[in-house]
């Protein structure tokens, strides 16, 4: 496609403003617009305009059905067409979308989770539109359908989808940074945003060998398979020349997304052999969300259109990399990046206290951070090959480090040969670009530049949930600071002063957070637990806090969730996980003993036959190593039958016992796959699936 034709196809089925113009009245577009960007209440005087504008920008676009787009808690979208056409009579039909059509929908909700907030009888749900996150036409191969992004609740109003309580927190972050920006003489009525910008990454593998493999089809991941002699080790495949099948691939995932307004940027080769990665612009926060949830549609989609499949699993092949969702957020008031350090010692000032709230933030409730990273798959990958540790920790960089070292060294505590302090308001810091430190892989949460990148979350996760409790708990730690900075005094020397006291403070009381070191190192682990910081490695572990009165209250307070809707999410994501454990148990059963077992059978069978035909032929040279084979086999196949009835067991039990028989089996089946015969090997091997041509 050439650079002319992009830029006229980018954003071509998004209803933007420049769509809005032609199709309403300047007072329309006006009023809309006053809800989208002031979050203003929508005038429901022109609900049948704005309806009516969208079905005829999205017929004309040749769209024939639309749909409330939302996000329910099972991890994905959820969508149900309507026709624009209706009967009129016999032959006859009218095209018809009300601005009730777009407000409001309902969908089916007994068949979603809803962590017992719902009964099964009790089936009536609620989308309502999302008017900040602009309608978009979704195409397939036969037409197309104009999706209207959506909230989902219940017909008693108890939340039942992630984007809800996602918009809460950006309120509640707007309110948060009104109040502190308040202290430092900003306008109080500013607009406060968060910024995202996700890198996804992802494996591809031929469709042909994916057909092949239960586990893949069923649990998006491999549970056998011995690594081959060469994968990831030469480090060629990372930023390597991408193979035209691959590039073909991205270039039409990019043409898919540009049409719909997602700022595709980079695309790349990954770490590991067949993995990759695409990394978008950043954009608003709510925004930024559905684009990543579209994207992983897209990626999927086009895949399959190539004779390739992608996985979005966090760890689908086990000895190499796994794929996460680096999420790279910050925040905005009246346009300025709030985690710029600026050039002027007013910005820096701002720039410091809003660090030291997101330490304190990270600090106080880095138990229910790792929560929002919970799940099956991403505990296959936090802590090994590039994934960060489950232990959450603040990387900021030697010069920053440094810089927040000197805030208040002019206390009298200066020790002799210490750097000259910083003095608030007063000092300009040294400049600090982008890149004035080198990279962290193994910290979750590193400074860079002028962002946070969260690296914890998986690649399959929904950004919403990170990112509400990300946005939760810094808003609680920004409203704490600005109730003490309210109270310092006004005139500006005592106010600095006071200020540096606060920061200097604050940094002190949540410095055990901050770590600048190997994330992966034992010592690490060791220091952690001495410094008081969380490691909770699993799932049942990690969604715990979720429980915990303390984080209960904290999102109650900043009206995210209540009380009733976390523990709904608890029971919901805890019922998850361990149905995908138990999934994968039952898959890994039934592939031992009906693909694996008989494999290595007929292994054994025809290997003994040989040692037995030999003898019979008077045959002595090389018979020992045979035997020695037939005796590895058949004792391969006695742990496979113990394995199999160990899992069996199992997976009556708790998931902590199925994912150790698992283990246990995979051992045994990796080790079979490395003695039988090639050519009896029923599955796709790590050696054909990893390396695409």
């Amino acid at each position: 496609m050439s650079t002319a034709a992009i830029a006229n196809e980018y954003g071509s089925d998004v209803f933007t403003l420049s769509v809005m113009q032609e199709y309403l009245a300047k007072d329309t577009v006006k009023k809309l617009l006053h809800t989208v960007n002031d979050h203003a209440p929508l005038d429901p005087s022109i609900a049948n305009d704005v309806a009516h504008a969208m079905k005829q920008w999205a017929m004309a676009r040749g769209a024939t059905h639309y749909t409330h787009w939302f996000q329910p808690l099972t991890g994905g979208t959820a969508e149900k067409h309507d026709a624009f056409f209706e009967p009129t009579g016999v032959g006859e039909t009218i095209a018809r979308f009300s601005g009730k059509n777009l407000i409001m929908g309902e969908p089916d909700a007994s068949s979603f989770p809803s962590g017992g907030l719902r009964c099964t009888f009790e089936a009536r749900g609620y989308t309502a539109w999302d008017v900040t996150s602009p309608a978009f036409i979704k195409r397939h191969s036969n037409g197309a359908t104009l999706c209207i992004p959506t909230v989902f609740c219940s017909y008693t109003g108890e939340v039942l989808d992630k984007k809800t309580p996602l918009l809460r927190s950006t309120q509640a972050m707007a309110k948060a940074v009104r109040k502190l920006m308040a202290c430092f003489g900003e306008p109080a009525d500013g607009r406060a945003v968060c910024t995202l910008g996700p890198e996804q990454e992802y494996f591809l593998i031929d469709r042909k060998y994916y057909l092949q493999r239960p586990d893949l089809i069923q649990c998006g991941r491999t549970l056998f398979g011995a690594p081959p002699a060469r994968h990831q080790q030469l480090e060629d495949h990372y930023f390597g020349s991408i193979r035209p099948r691959i590039i073909a691939f991205m270039e039409e995932v990019e043409q898919e997304l540009w049409r719909l307004g997602i700022p595709a940027k980079t695309r790349h080769n990954e770490v590991a052999p067949a993995q990759f990665e695409l990394a978008p612009m950043f954009e608003e926060l709510n925004l930024a969300i559905d684009h990543n949830m579209l994207t992983m549609e897209v990626l999927r989609n086009v895949a399959e259109k190539h004779g390739l499949v992608c996985l979005l699993h966090e760890k689908p092949f086990a000895g190499v990399n796994g794929s996460g969702k680096h999420n790279n957020w910050s925040v905005a008031y009246n346009g300025k990046n709030l985690l710029d350090p600026g050039s002027d010692p007013q910005s820096n000032a701002i720039f410091l206290t809003v660090l030291a709230a997101v330490i304190r933030a990270i600090d106080e409730h880095a138990d229910i951070l790792r929560s929002a990273t919970a799940g099956a798959g991403n505990d296959h990958r936090l802590g090994a090959n590039e994934a960060p540790p489950s232990i959450i920790s603040v990387f900021l960089g030697d010069q920053l480090t440094e810089v927040i070292e000197r805030i208040g060294l002019d206390d009298g505590t200066r020790p002799a040969g210490a750097p000259s302090p910083l003095r608030i308001g007063v000092d300009t810091l040294p400049p600090m670009t982008r890149d004035t430190t080198d990279r962290n892989r193994t910290s979750p949460f590193a400074f860079t530049g002028n962002k946070f990148e969260f690296r914890a979350p998986g690649s399959s996760h929904n950004c919403a949930g990170v990112c509400l409790t990300l946005n939760t708990i810094v808003a609680e730690s920004m409203s704490a600071l600005a109730d003490e900075i309210a109270a310092l005094p006004k005139e500006r020397e005592a106010f600095n002063a006071g200020l540096q006291q606060i920061i200097r403070r604050t940094i002190d009381a949540h410095s055990r957070v901050i770590f600048n070191g190997d994330g992966y190192s034992e010592a690490w682990v060791q220091e952690a637990a001495a410094r008081g910081l969380p490691n909770l490695r699993t799932t049942p572990e990690a969604l715990a806090p979720m429980l915990d009165a303390r984080n209960l209250e904290l999102f109650a307070n900043e009206h995210v969730l209540m009380p009733t809707e976390m523990r709904s999410r608890y029971d919901v994501f805890m019922e998850e996980y361990s149905r995908k454990v138990t999934i994968e148990g039952k898959v890994a059963l039934e592939m031992a003993r009906s693909m694996i077992e008989p494999a290595a059978t007929a292994e054994y069978g025809a290997v003994c036959k040989a040692v037995a035909s030999a003898k019979a032929a008077g045959i002595t040279a090389g018979i020992a190593s045979v035997s020695e084979v037939a005796t590895t086999l058949g004792a391969g196949l006695d742990r496979l039958h113990a394995d199999c009835a160990t899992l069996e067991t199992a997976l009556t039990r708790s998931p902590a016992d199925i994912l150790s028989a698992l283990t246990a089996l995979r051992a045994t089946v990796d080790k079979l796959e490395e003695d039988v015969d090639a050519a009896r090997w029923p599955l796709p091997k790590y050696r054909d699936m990893l390396f695409i041509y």
